[in-house]
């Protein structure tokens, strides 16, 4: 990888890598109290992919995955059949992961994963904070899904706790405690696999009606 300019600069490879697709630790879900061992291996990411696809597929709400915005700067072809990008960059720093409209309300999200018993600072930039700072105080909702891999929970907790929190200068993460007591665990299962628009309707839109 390079720097041009301002901006990253990713040479001879045969894919891009985006910035926020990360090799995380996979989580087992649990349904009924037992592992969900039919869908072992798949991350958060996947699993919030494929919820999205079962609430667009239902009519429920239109909520996809944001592409990372690159500029291709040189292609090889191998063969006729084929093209390989061999250097590209990011134009512009990534927001947040996810955003989309639910019962005509706009939502913006972050997804992420922890192997440890806490939420590291260092897992989110500041551009992101400052980003869903904004889209709360333009009447949008706003949050994080994170998932804790060592105890297969995942929690939605509120951006506008997270902003605050993040600006302190008096700590560098969130313990696994903080978000289990200040967010919502989401229910999990197979169709969708996380029910996160549930806490949704009840903590963000009984509050728009």
């Amino acid at each position: 990888a390079c720097l041009v300019g301002s901006e990253m600069c990713i040479r001879d490879s045969s894919m891009v890598n985006y910035p926020n697709k990360k090799k995380v630790q996979s989580y087992i879900r649990k349904i009924d109290g037992k592992h969900d061992t039919a869908h072992r291996g798949m991350n958060l990411e996947e699993d919030i992919n494929l919820t999205n696809q079962y609430y667009l597929a239902n009519d429920i709400a239109v909520i996809h995955k944001k592409p990372t915005p690159i500029q291709i700067v040189k292609v090889s072809y191998p063969e006729r059949s084929a093209a390989k990008i061999v250097e590209a960059y990011f134009q512009a720093p990534s927001t947040t992961d996810y955003n989309g409209i639910y019962k005509g309300r706009y939502i913006d999200f972050e997804a992420k994963e922890t192997k440890t018993f806490s939420f590291p600072f260092t897992n989110i930039s500041l551009h992101q904070i400052n980003h869903l700072d904004r889209i709360i105080k333009h009447g949008g909702i706003a949050f994080l899904i994170i998932a804790f891999t060592r105890v297969n929970e995942v929690y939605l907790l509120d951006a506008s706790f997270m902003v605050e929190a993040y600006r302190k200068n008096d700590r560098k993460s969130l313990k696994y405690e903080t978000i289990k007591e200040n967010g919502h665990l989401i229910r999990t299962g197979y169709l969708p696999r996380l029910h996160y628009l549930e806490i949704v309707d009840q903590y963000y839109c009984e509050v728009f009606k």
